[in-house]
């Protein structure tokens, strides 16, 4: 039985970034600044009930009927009572033996074109340590990227907007960076678990360190250029957040609603429809919170009977970064068109440079997890590198084809006047032919 180690990491990212967004807050009304106070308080208590509310609907404790654990998860102590609760299984596993016990099957990865199937125990406490394992990997993809993602661009509009950091916001603009790079590392493990369920999966460290560098500088680049754009064009950033936001949140339901899939029912059986709908919206809305800052590496799919789409589709994530590189390119360049006296002692030039070469990075990073370092590799159809050129040639094909309509619009145009002279040539041929007759005629 694994150590739950993930449980104890998620534990203290919420612990730490709650009462360090408190504090923050508290500092802000004390030194006069009612709406930073309020929105630093809004982002911190939004995905605290949110956590609560995944933690009871994943464990059921509503149909269960466990009145201390609802009223804990009322008092916003869900996540420490869900850890006790983890360490105390995973200590007391294996003293008394268990009165059931599950057989599952998983294949090993391919070595040598070949793979083997192997049938592993699983008792009771085991199963609820791994239902914990999910609770808290979900629960930290929802802190991350409803919380502190947002919570994270908050305050560094503020500090430059102040031009001032102190050591509480940085400390705080740290954890709150740890805690969207954790979540999103997450979010990449809970994806190949998701679509790879068949097969024994182990990640290996360097598998974990480029995944952590690579979602770093994504997720760090894209949050300091939201923040340059909106600190000189605040007019055009709702517009620009709302463009994303909304695209993102409605972009599954298009999907679905263009398959003509039946409405999912299967999601729990004692939800409504009306409910159905809501826990989707939600679902949608973590979705598109997620896309806003980088790439969701689990695709939504309403059509699924397991609403996540279970293909890896690198097209749709060469899609993605173009244009997200694109975007960001032209969010600096609004900023440095429009940049202010705040940046009067800033080399702007090179900051433009550096946000554009630290997302680059983050490209190359994945890059190199997607071709050597993840563990299912063997499993794709086709590699990274070879997707890549398929989609060059694709782009070069659709360039070259206007091009080639160009030509045949030359030929189509050329065709007439080539039988113009051919009609005028034959008439000459025959004006030629009908002379001696005519001179004939008129001799006689």
């Amino acid at each position: 039985m694994k150590f739950p180690g993930s449980v104890l990491i998620s534990l203290f990212l919420f612990l730490s970034e709650t009462a360090a967004a408190l504090c923050l807050s508290v500092a802000y009304r004390a030194a006069g600044d009612p709406m930073w106070h309020w929105l630093t308080l809004f982002f911190a208590l939004l995905p605290c009930v949110l956590v609560q509310l995944s933690l009871v609907f994943i464990h059921r404790d509503v149909s269960r009927d466990r009145p201390l654990v609802l009223l804990l998860h009322l008092l916003q102590l869900g996540p420490l009572v869900r850890c006790v609760e983890a360490f105390y299984i995973y200590f007391h596993a294996g003293r008394v033996e268990e009165p059931y016990v599950s057989i599952t099957k998983k294949w090993q990865m391919p070595k040598d074109g070949y793979s083997e199937e192997v049938e592993k125990e699983i008792g009771q406490a085991e199963r609820k340590l791994c239902m914990h394992r999910s609770a808290f990997s979900r629960t930290s993809v929802i802190q991350a990227f409803l919380g502190s993602a947002p919570q994270l661009t908050l305050q560094l509009y503020i500090s430059i907007m102040q031009q001032e950091v102190t050591a509480a916001r940085s400390t705080f603009m740290i954890l709150s960076l740890l805690s969207i790079v954790y979540g999103a590392l997450r979010c990449n493990i809970l994806a190949i678990k998701i679509k790879y369920d068949d097969y024994d999966i182990q990640v290996k460290p360097v598998a974990y360190l480029c995944i952590f560098l690579w979602r770093s500088l994504e997720i760090a680049t894209r949050v300091t250029v939201l923040v340059l754009f909106s600190s000189v064009c605040q007019i055009w950033t709702l517009p620009v957040v709302l463009v994303n936001f909304l695209g993102f949140s409605f972009y599954p339901w298009i999907l679905f609603w263009s398959s003509r899939s039946p409405f999912p029912e299967n999601i729990e059986k004692e939800f409504s429809r009306f409910g159905t709908t809501i826990v989707l919206c939600l679902l949608t809305f973590l979705y598109a919170g997620i896309n806003m800052f980088c790439w969701s590496a689990v695709q939504v799919e309403l059509s699924d009977p397991d609403l996540i789409s279970k293909s890896q589709n690198w097209c749709q994530m060469t899609v993605y970064y173009i244009l997200r590189l694109l975007e960001n390119a032209f969010l600096l360049l609004m900023w440095y068109i429009y940049r202010t006296d705040i940046y009067l002692y800033v080399c702007t030039p090179l900051l433009f440079l550096k946000l554009l070469l630290g997302y680059c990075m983050a490209v190359f990073f994945m890059l190199v997890f997607y071709q050597f370092c993840h563990p299912c590799k063997k499993l794709f159809s086709y590699s990274i590198t070879e997707a890549l050129l398929f989609c060059s040639k694709f782009l070069c094909f659709i360039c070259k084809s206007p091009k080639s309509a160009v030509l045949t619009e030359k030929a189509v145009v050329k065709s007439p006047e080539n039988t113009d002279e051919t009609q005028s040539s034959s008439k000459t041929i025959d004006s030629q032919k009908q002379s001696p007759h005519q001179s004939v005629s008129s001799n006689a």
